[in-house]
């Protein structure tokens, strides 16, 4: 099951997929990682797809990584009398901490820290911006405001804050059950939703205790605005394209998503890009070519992985989005075009040794043209620098731990293997050599190179390189 491509790709599981053969059709066409939307999953139906998806990880002997996206705190209107209401533009309409149902004067608004945190002249964009309103007056239980853009508001409709900190955790009390129902379910990423600061993601690292990777979606302006301070605490971010579409103008999306993109590259952390890919797939078994230059786009950026929501979760043709996101990927990783973008954006090494012997490898590998760069990681630590460097050689990545190999999963160029630990190091670059030429990145006579860190099995002490030759006999090593 060795990719073509470097860039991975994510599919959500919904209704469409949520079947075990299903699943593994999708991993077979290529998605690597699998997220299960605890918008709309039960703890028992989450369990279930875990226990799918590790089945088939068993099957295929490839770690196959799984992605549990938290729904983060959703703030809601409250009910209309007759069930909605027409304002009008220049209309004066007041939310308010009163359970009377509403008209078109007023609402009930369930949430009184945004009644106390909003100041007059800030913007709520309410039902995914379709009405927007400007703050005139706030009295800690009464906002009103004038309306910008007029609409139909009806029950239950979201509410949006793009110029507001709020005053709340991004982890809702449901949030909190789904979190430890998926630790202990032995998931590897948590996705936190509608985070503002880094506290935000402190409180969820906290409860994680190691036991999963900590994903940050950027899709507010407060976590745009403290994008380096959430990055450093975050273990991997992923664009949010959706909301960050509503909370800001669409036209200033592209170049936020091009920003995070280059600084997880910098970080050497994994980025997503999400939402909408190839939204046109869910009731066509073909995309249009704007969404082909979309998800082009994302790859030609070096971005780790690309996503598919409601294509492959309650879409028609989920197997076939998930074949065109693996084609298009194919395809842009191949035009001469991209190697250049790539290495154009080659940030310069951090000051640490892992950095420079990640750099070093890479200019090694690429100088000689090598097979491949095999990282023997415990950790994944040396995996992720190395995947840092976007390296032209294919980056196989071999761990004792399940764990590790499924978290990398996720990575740009990572293939990874589970193997036993190298007992020293001959037995380190023999059976390196030997699983290179197995998974087919080397053939006899080839050589490839070898990054780990001695003593064998320290977790991030990358301190070694060594250059060796795949024997017709695959134990001849220079």
């Amino acid at each position: 099951m060795r990719r073509l491509r470097r860039t991975k790709i994510v599919a959500t599981l919904g209704p469409a997929s949520s079947e075990r053969a299903m699943i593994g059709r999708l991993f077979q066409a290529g998605a690597d990682v699998f997220r299960i939307n605890m918008s709309h999953t039960s703890h028992d139906k989450m369990r279930e797809l875990i226990a799918a998806i590790r089945s088939i990880e068993k099957e295929y002997e490839r770690p196959i990584g799984i992605l549990v996206d938290l729904q983060g705190p959703k703030l809601r209107l409250g009910q209309f009398g007759g069930g909605f209401a027409m304002v009008k533009k220049g209309d004066t309409f007041t939310l308010d901490s009163d359970t009377a149902m509403g008209d078109v004067t007023r609402v009930h608004l369930p949430h009184p820290e945004i009644l106390q945190a909003t100041q007059p002249g800030q913007t709520l964009l309410l039902d995914d911006g379709k009405v927007r309103l400007t703050a005139l007056e706030s009295t800690g239980k009464r906002l009103v405001t004038r309306v910008e853009v007029g609409g139909k508001l009806s029950d239950r409709k979201g509410v949006s804050l793009p110029e507001t900190v709020l005053p709340f955790s991004a982890l809702a009390p449901k949030d909190r059950s789904d979190l430890e129902a998926a630790l202990d379910a032995g998931i590897d990423w948590i996705a936190l939703s509608f985070i503002q600061r880094p506290e935000d993601v402190a409180e969820a690292k906290k409860i994680a205790r190691g036991r999963a990777a900590v994903m940050s979606k950027i899709e507010k302006p407060q976590a745009v605005t403290r994008l380096d301070e959430i990055m450093d605490i975050s273990d991997s971010l992923m664009v949010a394209r959706g909301d960050l579409g509503v909370e800001l103008p669409l036209e200033k999306v592209p170049g936020i998503q091009k920003q995070i993109t280059r600084a997880g590259r910098r970080a050497g952390k994994p980025v997503i890009v999400a939402t909408q890919m190839l939204e046109s797939m869910i009731t066509s078994p073909v995309p249009t070519r704007a969404e082909v230059s979309d998800v082009a786009t994302a790859i030609f950026e070096g971005a780790d992985a690309i996503m598919l929501s409601a294509e492959s979760a309650a879409g028609q043709y989920p197997v076939e989005a998930v074949a065109t996101m693996d084609r298009i990927a194919q395809e842009i990783e191949s035009d001469p075009t991209y190697r250049t973008i790539i290495q154009g954006q080659r940030a310069e090494p951090e000051a640490t040794g892992a950095d420079a012997i990640a750099a070093a490898t890479r200019q090694i590998a690429e100088t000689l043209d090598l097979s491949a760069i095999i990282c023997w990681t415990s950790s994944g630590a040396t995996g992720l620098r190395v995947a840092r460097e976007r390296p032209e050689p294919p980056i196989v990545a071999i761990s004792p731990n399940i764990a590790t190999g499924r978290k990398l999963s996720l990575v740009w160029g990572v293939h990874c293997v589970v193997a036993e630990d190298a007992h020293d190091q001959d037995d380190m670059v023999e059976r390196a050599c030997r699983i290179a030429f197995k998974d087919g990145f080397a053939k006899a006579g080839r050589r490839v190179i070898i990054v780990a860190g001695v003593p064998l099995g320290t977790p991030g002490a990358t301190n070694m390189v060594r250059i060796a030759f795949v024997g017709s006999d695959l134990g001849e090593q220079a």
